[in-house]
């Protein structure tokens, strides 16, 4: 069945990729602590409650993530302008150094993983991966 051999065939992918993110380099990064760094370099500086809910973890497990990206100078904390109850987390330079150098490391094995496709199997993937997105986003 095709929804079965999709759901195999990404969740090798993405189970793969997940492994090189967190191996990539020696700094030790946790892949909810790249996936925290990831999005506040995507999106901007947040709560973090509002990290937990897009993140989809518990607010401790986030406040733990915080603790430590900002022990390690990969995140700064500024209390919210709007509510001094509240703090913002915002990617410091450092953390972008660190995700920047472990995308290009993975970006590298995945183009040589690449590399060894026939012209033609690369032309199917480069064909398929606007579905893939698509598949992505009504999910």
């Amino acid at each position: 069945m095709l929804s079965e051999d999709v759901r195999i065939a990404v969740g090798r992918l993405a189970r793969r990729i997940r492994q090189l993110y967190t191996n990539a380099s020696n700094d030790e990064l946790s892949f909810t602590e790249l996936a925290v760094l990831s999005r506040l370099d995507r999106d901007g500086p947040h709560t973090s409650a509002q990290l937990a809910a897009l993140e989809k973890v518990t607010a401790q497990a986030v406040g733990t993530v915080l603790g430590g990206l900002d022990r390690r100078g990969l995140v700064s904390r500024e209390p919210d302008p709007a509510d001094g109850r509240r703090v913002i987390t915002a990617i410091s330079g450092a953390g972008k150094a660190a995700l920047n150098n472990r995308e290009r490391v993975i970006t590298e094995r995945l183009e040589a993983a690449v590399g060894t496709l026939t012209p033609e199997e690369r032309a199917r993937l480069a064909d398929a991966l606007p579905i893939l997105a698509l598949m992505a986003e009504r999910l």
